[in-house]
């Protein structure tokens, strides 16, 4: 089963400092039919205005995934972590017990432009950690940037979800096999799933399939989350 969700139908909210974009159900934006995909909670799509940010707040038990697309954010937590994610790195954080993070845009001209990912992890009461990594993406290739296992390519969070990234060119074709579901988000471009097209900020929920094949309708950039 695929269900398309248009850019236009998601949740949205311009607070002057920061224009966001909510997949599913956030903050003042509730929809009973978009509370998350299995343990997939959030997936916002910020731009940030120079020098601002989000203060010091809490968080606990949440995996927490930021992908910085344009510009820089500076990261600061409770665990005495600091540092500076820009374009194409990619950071987590696993809330478990207890955290408190900012994060604000590093630069004081450009934009920032990331998206930030909400899972839940597979147990309560996790020992709080941090990471981020800067990924080189191979061009009409995915590159795994999380994953439920641990290995020194790819992220790791307290679930059984693999993140994928990719920047195809106009014309390719890929074919991808799971056992699992699939939440494709089109960063940009345009790409068709079984006679479907997305396009710029579209996704597609992907459930009892198990091979998609997509098609490249324009250069795209691409986000495939199986859990």
């Amino acid at each position: 089963m695929i269900e398309i969700q248009k850019s236009k139908d998601r949740g949205s909210a311009n607070h002057g400092w920061l224009r966001t974009m909510h997949s599913f159900s956030f903050g003042e934006y509730f929809n009973p039919e978009k509370m998350g995909f299995g343990p997939l909670l959030v997936l916002n799509e910020d731009y940030i205005e120079p020098s601002k940010g989000f203060p010091a707040h809490p968080h606990e038990n949440m995996e927490i995934v930021t992908i910085v697309l344009e510009g820089a954010v500076e990261h600061k937590d409770s665990m005495g972590n600091h540092g500076i994610i820009k374009a194409g790195e990619v950071q987590t954080m696993s809330a478990g017990t207890g955290i408190l993070h900012s994060e604000f845009n590093h630069s004081n001209k450009k934009k920032t432009h990331l998206l930030q990912i909400w899972i839940l992890p597979k147990e309560k009461g996790l020992k709080p950690s941090y990471e981020q990594k800067k990924f080189i993406l191979k061009k009409n290739k995915l590159c795994k940037i999380i994953s439920g296992k641990k290995s020194d390519k790819a992220l790791y969070i307290h679930q059984d979800a693999t993140l994928s990234l990719g920047n195809f060119d106009k014309y390719k074709e890929i074919s991808y096999k799971t056992k699992k579901g699939l939440y494709l988000f089109v960063i940009e471009g345009a790409v068709e799933i079984s006679g479907k097209e997305l396009i710029d900020g579209d996704a597609a929920a992907i459930t009892e399939v198990k091979k998609i094949n997509i098609k490249f309708k324009l250069k795209t950039n691409l986000l495939i989350i199986e859990v």
